[in-house]
């Protein structure tokens, strides 16, 4: 079939797909696994879709099942799925010099679902660069910690792995079967993580408006105040949500676990409060765990499944329905009830097409839930609440389970690979898809009926 017939709408979900197969086909190998016996079909399939889509779900524990070959593998799929296989694809063209036609720019610019393609390929060579950067960086500040517990050669392997999984948001480690369990009283391990998944979470268009305008506010003299106001407003909007969730999220995990023996009860204040900063950005589609998800209260559990929901920001690796779009969702909420005929932020007005496509994702993403719980409980005996934060965690892109993902039966593992998936691309695709442009005449016109809504 003729490439530039495929439209990116199709091509962008095709491509993951595409990635996914192809993974699952080399994790299947004897050379994948460590004991070096084939792995099944399910088991293959569900590790390449949780690297490939940056959730974290496993099925099998990553650091003793698979061997280094597979480990590679897995990082590999992690670093595309961050990325997007179009992004990467774009990048091996640049680097073999190869021409971009418009519809390869077009296809480019859906991918990172940006709202124009001038100086596109900059920004592909800047993105490549800033994550590279600050992979590296993180996994120099891990190797201090993990060579000193696994060996140099072992060690710096463990803390790239760690560096890229958080920064890509995926949540998948090498280190152990507990996840950050070990390293709950290490501010440097717990801090340098949330670091690395803020980042990735935060976007691309975010990062080069933050770092554009901070030289330039180093160069004149500019306070911290000074600087945020010379942000656009997207980057603004990110960093007043971001860092309201991070804060908001963190003082209710503290409150409400302060007395929680099995999860930060036990703690000194200082771990406490660290901790409980750790789950508030962890929650929002990063994965790594820092204590026990099964064993928090009822009301944290409530609130893990907004934060999940939410996710990270718009064009960058986390997953869910995006800060962005969540606020603007509300925010038609708010302005239908005050009656208000326009939405303004950061005295921008936010068009009516932005409004309508934030309020038809969160509604998609929510009967997707809806849906995908139902299929979980009806085909695995799980309780509600488990099976809810299963498919939340699945569809966000989160990768933290209440103990659940092992043993699910077959049904209930494609029903998570499912979600993944479609929580990987939905998100993306409904954007392509609402931002096409619509007829503004139309042939046939209607009298205006009476409905009685509420």
């Amino acid at each position: 079939m003729n490439r530039k017939r495929i439209s990116s709408t199709r091509l962008i979900p095709l491509s993951f797909l595409f990635a996914i197969l192809v993974g699952a086909i080399l994790l299947m190998l004897p050379i994948s696994s460590a004991s070096g016996q084939w792995t099944d079909f399910i088991t293959a399939l569900f590790s390449a879709t949780t690297s490939v889509c940056v959730t974290g779900l496993v099925v099998v524990d990553t650091y003793a099942y698979w061997s280094t070959f597979g480990q590679a593998i897995l990082l590999c799929l992690i670093q595309i799925g961050g990325f997007g296989i179009v992004t990467v694809f774009s990048m091996i063209m640049l680097i073999t010099q190869k021409k971009f036609s418009l519809t390869d720019r077009k296809i480019l610019q859906d991918s990172l679902n940006l709202n124009t393609d001038l100086g596109i390929l900059k920004i592909l060579i800047k993105i490549f660069k800033g994550t590279i950067c600050i992979e590296l960086l993180g996994a120099c500040f891990y190797m201090p910690t993990f060579i000193g517990r696994f060996g140099i050669g072992k060690g710096i392997w463990v803390s790239v792995f760690t560096a890229v999984s958080a920064f890509c948001n995926a949540g998948i480690d090498i280190i152990g079967a507990s996840s950050l369990t070990d390293y709950q009283s290490s501010p440097l391990i717990l801090i340098v993580t949330s670091i690395l998944i803020i980042l990735g979470g935060l976007g691309y268009v975010v990062w080069f408006d933050l770092s554009h305008t901070v030289k330039y506010g180093i160069s004149h003299r500019f306070n911290p105040i000074q600087m945020f106001k010379r942000l656009n407003e997207h980057s603004k909007l990110v960093l007043a949500i971001t860092s309201g969730l991070i804060i908001a999220g963190g003082v209710i995990f503290f409150t409400a676990e302060y007395n929680n023996p099995l999860t930060i009860g036990h703690m000194t204040l200082l771990d406490k409060i660290t901790n409980s900063l750790f789950e508030s950005v962890t929650l929002r589609t990063a994965g790594f765990a820092s204590y026990s998800q099964e064993n928090m209260t009822d009301f944290s559990c409530v609130i893990s499944y907004v934060m999940m929901f939410i996710g990270g920001s718009p064009v960058g690796t986390a997953g869910g329905v995006k800060t962005v779009t969540f606020f603007l969702a509300i925010m038609g909420v708010v302005t239908y009830i005050k009656s208000e005929n326009s939405n303004v932020i950061f005295n921008r007005k936010v068009s009516d097409e932005s409004m309508r496509k934030a309020s038809v994702i969160v509604y998609v993403s929510a009967f997707a839930v809806i849906i995908a719980t139902l299929a979980l409980i009806v085909t695995n005996p799980v309780n509600m609440q488990d099976a809810l934060y299963e498919v939340i965690s699945a569809l966000a892109t989160v990768g933290l389970t209440r103990n659940l993902t092992t043993h699910l039966n077959t049904l209930g593992q494609i029903i998570i690979i499912t979600s993944m998936y479609l929580g990987r691309i939905g998100p993306i695709s409904l954007a392509i898809f609402f931002a096409k442009k619509t007829k503004k005449e139309y042939e046939i016109k209607y009298l205006e009926g009476k409905f009685f809504v509420g």
